[in-house]
């Protein structure tokens, strides 16, 4: 039987020892088997932009948002994906994405 926990942590592995493209590929399997996954996703987003992939984090944490809409870490990780990925490209469409990631999160806490 598939485990995705431990699956995850031999990706965090990889993500320690910045072997992205590993990490990324390892990572695209364990969706594969398991789509409900959100820390895979959450991963993807964060290894997306280390290898510059914009576009593609932002997407993976849209998809975590997805997943668990009702968890404020999800939305604060997008923020900072966005950020990130405005910082990457100068594309200003990031910043309110980034606006909007956190005042969703702030407003989950109840802020």
């Amino acid at each position: 039987m598939f485990d995705p926990h431990a699956a995850y942590s031999k990706v965090e592995q990889l993500i320690y020892s910045d072997q992205n493209e590993a990490a990324h590929e390892a990572l695209i399997d364990l969706i594969g088997k398991d789509d409900q996954f959100t820390l895979a996703y959450l991963a993807l987003s964060r290894v997306c932009t280390k290898l510059g992939r914009h576009l593609e984090a932002v997407e993976y944490g849209q998809k975590a948002c997805q997943l668990e809409p009702s968890d404020p870490f999800n939305f604060s990780a997008l923020s900072v994906t966005c950020q990130r990925a405005w910082a990457g490209t100068q594309d200003r469409k990031f910043i309110q994405m980034a606006e909007d990631a956190m005042a969703q999160a702030n407003s989950l806490q109840g802020r």
